[in-house]
């Protein structure tokens, strides 16, 4: 079933872009494509990407590849395709940019968007993110300086455990705990000057 984006998020926009053709995906549903539109559009305002132009065009762009792969997939919801295509596509722009390509996904999700935000990249090259036709270089330069670098390799070292040495203390402490063992009058005497320190101390402290 055709279905054009249309209405709801003024995808309209698409032209305004500049964008000669019309979105009409071959399968699907249109409420299920403007739902995948709305999605992709909240995903890229999340990465603070709030040129409306820019936004038009790269929504454009991940559903038309969402779209291709939903016709071998047609189980599959567009949503989530679209989702995993502007992942994709994040994942290999960020690598090109930041010269990392090979990473696995997790290191260059992080590392992109830390750079992302730190160079204030959207805001400096609005039209810039997502475009692999033209990165200006201080936006490349800016979105590397970002990332985190790793610190050096862990090194292995064994540690000897060492028996901690408290001086005098334990041993009259132990002898005195044994000199109350053998006398009970005194062991009782002891808890009753103990009981009794506790409850002057209640007193002073309430009174």
């Amino acid at each position: 079933m055709n279905a054009a984006i249309t209405p709801e998020r003024d995808p309209g926009r698409l032209a305004a872009a500049g964008e000669a053709h019309e979105f009409r995906p071959r399968t699907g549903t249109m409420d299920e494509w403007n739902a995948a539109y709305v999605r992709v559009e909240d995903y890229l305002r999340a990465h603070r990407i709030h040129n409306r132009l820019h936004q038009s065009r790269l929504i454009q762009q991940v559903l038309a590849r969402a779209a291709a792969r939903h016709e071998a997939e047609p189980a599959r919801s567009p949503t989530v395709l679209a989702a995993e295509e502007t992942e994709a596509m994040m994942d290999q722009w960020f690598a090109e940019v930041l010269e990392v390509r090979g990473q696995p996904h997790e290191r260059i999700a992080v590392d992109g968007r830390l750079g992302l935000l730190l160079s204030d990249g959207p805001q400096r090259w609005p039209y810039a993110f997502l475009d692999h036709r033209e990165v200006p270089p201080e936006f490349g330069a800016a979105l590397r300086a970002g990332v985190i670098q790793g610190g050096p390799d862990m090194a292995v070292s064994s540690m000897v455990p060492r028996p901690i040495d408290l001086g005098p203390i334990p041993e009259v402490a132990g002898e005195t705990f044994e000199r109350i063992e053998r006398w009970p009058l005194l062991r009782a005497a002891v808890l009753w000057l103990v009981f009794a320190g506790a409850l002057a101390g209640i007193f002073y402290v309430t009174r």
